[in-house]
């Protein structure tokens, strides 16, 4: 099995003196593991981080066989963001909730889009972890577990939606959902639509949601924690006071 095609590197680990093998997020094939000779070197150890844009000329004897993969980098990649280590840890853990959640050799164009958008938000200080909240929930809804933002899972009604249900991911409004406030996801109003702002705790609500689910319909079922990379992400913008400010 042959083919050419753009892709992400997702994770690259030592396989013997001098080769590696890579994970890659491909735009038509999906995920896919290639043996790369030569990528332990020095010159190819840049190329090969996670973020890593690449066009990869893949080879395999048959698809459930570890292929081969030629890359060649395109741009830039990670470097740009090497004096921004809050924007590499959201780059760690964007791959590493992609490696983890999609099946492998099953195509997921949508999530090599929704990927590709997220690495150009990074350059976006203020901007990219409200993007990483909609790329996890693009990621979901890639995957078939998408969220029902569309109106209230009780009334009906799609006026002031504030919470989710955590078993349903449906919308519920304020009034309908207030009895049970205490166990129902916050809904951060710019998961709703582009034209809302992001207020205080935005960010640490939607990242709730969208961990909440992924957790239960993802990571759960294949018996696995939600990555420890999106934990250390967490964590930094914390500290950071970001999901506090906005």
């Amino acid at each position: 099995m042959d083919f050419t095609d753009d892709a992400f590197v997702l994770s690259a680990r030592a396989h013997g003196d001098t080769g590696v093998v890579v994970e890659l997020l491909t735009e038509t094939h999906g995920r896919r593991a290639a043996y790369v000779a030569g990528g332990a070197s020095r010159k190819m150890k840049p190329f090969l981080q996670p973020g890593a844009r690449v066009v990869a000329d893949y080879k395999a004897r048959t698809s459930d066989h570890l292929g081969s993969a030629r890359l060649e980098p395109v741009g830039e990649g990670p470097s740009a963001l090497f004096d921004d280590s809050l924007a590499l840890t959201g780059l760690a853990a964007a791959a590493a909730v992609v490696q983890g959640s999609l099946p492998e050799r099953e195509p997921h164009p949508g999530a090599f889009l929704a990927f590709e958008a997220l690495m150009s938000a990074f350059a976006l200080p203020q901007v990219w972890p409200a993007i990483f909240v909609r790329f996890e929930a693009g990621l979901l809804e890639d995957l078939g577990f998408g969220l029902d933002l569309s109106r209230c899972a009780v009334t009906g009604t799609m006026d002031d939606l504030v919470w989710v249900s955590p078993r349903s991911g449906r919308a519920v409004s304020r009034d309908a959902g207030a009895p049970y406030a205490d166990k129902l996801l916050r809904l951060p109003p710019f998961m709703l639509g582009a034209q809302a702002g992001l207020g205080e705790g935005d960010v640490r609500d939607g990242l709730a949601l969208t961990g909440h689910f992924l957790e239960q319909f993802v990571f759960h079922a294949q018996n696995r924690p939600l990555p420890p990379a999106r934990a250390w992400m967490l964590e930094r913008l914390a500290n950071e006071a970001w999901t506090d400010q906005a």
